[in-house]
């Protein structure tokens, strides 16, 4: 009976593993097909104007509190811009918990 032997992948150094991702970035850029791992996070939208009355806060309060342009927070209220990115993020957190928001906010000060 023939047994199969076993063959143990050599790590690669730091530098190795560094070009092989940089080779793999280049061919994935080109639209080869590489098996690169994704993921995909689902932010929710938010209502801005209902979160900031649950808060009970004017508009420059809110953006003040937060770290916003208070020109933001309007036009988000108003429609003409919607929230992206880390800001999206932010927002769905403080609907969901303003006070663990609040509470890095007032140790990072």
């Amino acid at each position: 009976m023939r047994t199969k032997e076993s063959v143990k992948a050599v790590p690669l150094t730091p530098g190795q593993s560094m070009i092989a991702g940089l080779k793999e970035a280049v061919a994935w850029a080109e639209g080869q097909d590489v098996q690169a791992r994704t993921t995909a996070v689902q932010v929710p939208s938010v209502d801005v104007l209902r979160v900031r009355r649950k808060m009970k806060l004017s508009q420059d309060a809110f953006a003040a509190k937060f770290g916003f342009a208070t020109a933001s927070v309007r036009n988000w209220e108003q429609g003409r811009r919607q929230p992206e990115g880390a800001a999206r993020v932010l927002l769905a957190v403080i609907d969901q918990h303003p006070e663990i928001v609040e509470e890095v906010l007032d140790r990072s000060n």
